[in-house]
């Protein structure tokens, strides 16, 4: 599955929004891949509106996009989530062993007398955390009980004021433009670490950074600047975030739940150059992060 964080489009540079949109996902249509979408701060500056914008991205083919949760008064659009399904046959077939929150960061305040960047509302938060808490209920109390929570992975495209908290030393990646959050703080970081379920977010926002570093049991991840409609730098490959899970496997051969995560980008060189591999979460392990920086 593909996972897009934002800015899927320039929107001032398109004259008709929904022929770029169908453009830009067209190779992911044409190879039979599924994806899934949140709404960055550009996408709605051409011809659409940030509502018209997410309506035709949930209309389009191979789509995992939703528009909203149902009956559910929340703001933004393209608020939703995605159960991953254990393996068919098994005992966790019926279960969910990964889920994917996916949340739309806005574009730019809406509080006129805040400036700057939009951020995650307090309705989104109140879905959020009502959504992982049934999520885990059923994990752990439905037959077959499980001990703990399945993880779940964060898509939204404005980076949290917490991404600024890391110097070169403790995290894998670079840093090469200032980090563009909010002028405030609206607390969802605080909000993932309390639920307890997520453990890696994944951002866009600013195209020439492309680091994760770990903040309070949460890898807080830029997804890479991939697209080539917008800014970039001479020199530095586009480049995507691939992210991986792995499941558990008992010894008779049955398939479990998700054992780890680990990360690594694939630059658009001449090689398709692999590089930051690095393992981001591994259940039952304190989560500290094991880094890789051979290329491949």
């Amino acid at each position: 599955m593909i996972s897009l964080a934002g800015d899927n489009i320039f929107g001032a540079d398109s004259t008709d929004a929904a022929k770029s949109m169908d453009a830009a996902i067209a190779p992911a249509i044409t190879m039979n891949l599924r994806w899934a979408a949140v709404l960055g701060n550009h996408d709605q500056e051409g011809t659409l509106s940030r509502e018209g914008v997410m309506r035709h991205l949930v209309g389009m083919k191979n789509t995992l996009s939703r528009f909203n949760p149902e009956g559910v008064e929340i703001d933004g659009f393209g608020n939703y989530n995605l159960e991953v399904g254990g393996v068919e046959g098994t005992l966790l077939a019926n279960k969910s062993v990964l889920n994917l929150y996916f949340l739309d960061s806005g574009d730019r305040s809406t509080v006129w007398w805040i400036p700057g960047y939009g951020w995650i509302k307090a309705s989104q938060q109140a879905w959020f955390k009502q959504t992982s808490l049934s999520l885990q209920k059923n994990y752990r109390n439905e037959e077959p009980r499980q001990k703990e929570p399945a993880p779940a992975l964060a898509y939204f495209h404005i980076p949290l004021p917490e991404f600024s908290s890391f110097t070169a030393s403790d995290f894998t990646g670079v840093k090469q433009e200032s980090i563009s959050s909010p002028s405030i703080n609206s607390g969802f970081f605080t909000t993932m670490v309390e639920a307890g379920d997520v453990k890696a977010a994944f951002i866009g926002h600013d195209h020439i950074n492309d680091f994760c570093g770990k903040l309070t049991g949460i890898q807080l991840c830029y997804a890479g600047g991939l697209g080539y409609h917008a800014y970039g730098k001479a020199g530095w490959s586009r480049r995507a975030r691939v992210v991986s899970v792995q499941l558990e496997k008992t010894v008779s051969g049955e398939w479990q739940g998700v054992k780890s995560i680990k990360t690594w980008k694939r630059l658009d060189d001449q090689h398709l150059t692999t590089i930051d591999s690095e393992v981001l979460w591994n259940r039952g392990s304190n989560g500290r992060r094991r880094k890789d920086h051979d290329r491949s």
